[in-house]
C-alpha cells in the first residue's frame, strides 16, 4: 500500500490528529515518518527491545562507548547509550521540528524509572535530557512526585510528556502542573512559544488492569465492555481539557485493539503507535473518520462504574488525589515493568562490559 494511501497517512492529512512512533528503532521510525509520523518516544524498556532486535547494529557502538569511558560503570554506559539512541532518533525528526517551530518533530526520552519518588532527581535529569538536542521531549511519570517534577521541569523550559498515566485524575493533575509551570516560566521572563507539553493516557494498560481485577475478584462484565475503559477515560479527559483550556495535549499509548486508534481520531491529540499496530492499521479497511467526540455507550460506562471501583477512580475527575497515584494498580504494574526492564537493560550492557568467560 502506498504511503499516501495508508490509513495513518490519511488520518494526518484529513484530521488534526498526530501520530508518533512508539519506539526509537531507526527502521521503525523511518517507516512511521513515511506514513506521516511527527514524533517518537523511547524509554528503557523500548531501548531494551530495540537491542534485542537490533543488537548487531549496536554492539560495536556499545563497545566503543565502553572504551571511551574507561572508568564508567554499567549505569553510566547504559544512560550514554539511551541518550545516544534518543539523539539519533531526534535527528530524523529535526526537519519536522524546524518546519513546525517546535510544536511537532520531538523525540521523547524517559527519566530513570527508579526516580519515580524523587522530584528533584527527575527534574535534574529532565533538564539534562532537554539539552541533548533541540527537539527533545522528556517523559516524567504521573506519580505524586512526578507531578511536582512536571511543574518544575516545565518552568525550566522542558517540554514534558507525562507517562505512567492511565486516569482522568492523573491527566488533570498533569495539566494543572503544566499550567503552573508555564505561568512560572512567563513570570520569569522566558519564552514558551515553542514548548509542546503532552500528557499520556496508557489506554490499553487501564484495560489490562481492570481485566486483572475482574479475574482476581470473579467479576463477569459484558463481553467487550472492558475494551472501552481506556477509550472512555481518554475521551472524558479530552472533554475536560477542552472545557478548561489546558495548554497540554493528550496522547494515547499502549495499544491493544483498533478502538485505541479508531475511536480517538479527530481532535488535536497524539496517538503513539507501536510499529506492529501501525502495520495492522495500515493494512485494515477501517474507515478513517473523526470519532473522538463520539460518546462511549452510556450503558458501558454505567456497567464499568458499578462493577469496578478502579474504573470509577480512573474515570471520575475526583476519583483519586495525587497521593493515591502511586498505589493505583495500573501504576504499580507499569512502574514494576519499567524498573524490571531497566534492570534487564543494565544486565545487557553488563554482559558486554564483563563478558562471561565460560561462554
Amino acid at each position: 500500500m502506498a504511503a499516501e494511501q495508508s490509513p495513518l497517512k490519511k488520518m494526518v492529512e484529513t484530521t488534526n490528529t498526530e501520530f508518533w512512533n512508539d519506539s526509537c528503532s531507526i527502521s521503525e521510525l523511518e517507516y512511521a515518518i513515511a506514513h506521516g509520523a511527527v514524533g517518537a518516544t523511547t524509554n528503557p524498556v523500548i531501548v531494551l527491545n530495540v537491542l534485542k532486535k537490533e543488537m548487531s547494529d549496536w554492539r560495536d557502538r556499545i563497545l566503543e562507548i565502553i572504551s571511551e569511558n574507561p572508568t564508567a560503570d554499567e549505569t553510566v554506559i547504559t544512560w550514554k547509550l539511551i541518550e545516544e539512541m534518543a539523539v539519533k532518533g531526534a535527528g530524523l525528526l529535526e526537519p519536522v521540528f524546524l518546519k513546525e517551530n517546535g510544536k511537532k518533530g520531538r523525540l521523547s526520552i524517559q527519566t530513570n524509572p527508579m526516580f519515580y519518588r524523587n522530584a528533584g532527581a527527575m527534574t535534574e535529569q529532565a533538564v539534562r535530557f532537554n539539552g541533548l538536542a533541540p527537539n527533545m521531549q522528556v517523559k516524567i511519570p504521573a506519580t505524586h512526585a512526578g507531578v511536582v517534577a512536571i511543574r518544575e521541569a516545565t518552568r525550566k523550559g522542558v517540554s514534558i510528556n507525562a507517562t505512567v498515566s492511565f486516569t482522568v485524575p492523573q491527566a488533570l493533575a498533569v495539566a494543572e502542573a503544566v499550567e503552573q509551570g508555564l505561568n512560572d516560566r512567563i513570570a520569569d521572563g522566558n519564552d514558551i512559544s515553542t514548548m509542546n507539553p503532552v500528557c499520556t493516557i496508557m489506554v490499553g494498560r487501564l484495560d489490562d488492569w481492570l481485566k486483572v481485577v475482574a479475574e482476581k475478584e470473579g467479576i463477569l462484565p459484558t463481553p467487550g465492555s472492558l475494551e472501552w475503559a481506556g477509550v472512555a477515560a481518554f475521551k472524558r479527559a479530552y472533554s475536560l481539557y477542552r472545557e478548561r483550556g489546558y495548554r497540554t495535549k493528550l496522547l494515547a499509548a499502549a495499544y491493544r485493539n483498533h478502538l485505541h486508534w479508531s475511536q480517538l481520531i479527530g481532535g488535536p491529540v497524539v496517538l503513539t503507535i507501536p510499529a506492529k499496530w501501525q502495520r495492522h492499521f495500515n493494512a485494515s479497511s477501517i474507515p478513517v473518520v473523526p470519532r473522538l467526540e463520539d460518546p462511549v455507550d452510556p450503558g458501558i460506562i454505567t456497567e464499568l462504574e458499578e462493577l469496578f471501583i478502579d474504573f470509577r477512580r480512573a474515570y471520575e475527575p475526583d476519583g483519586m488525589d495525587s497521593g493515591e497515584f502511586d498505589g493505583y494498580g495500573a501504576t504499580v504494574r507499569t512502574l514494576r515493568s519499567f524498573v524490571e526492564g531497566y534492570i534487564e537493560l543494565l544486565s545487557t550492557v553488563r554482559n558486554l562490559l564483563l563478558p562471561n568467560p565460560d561462554v
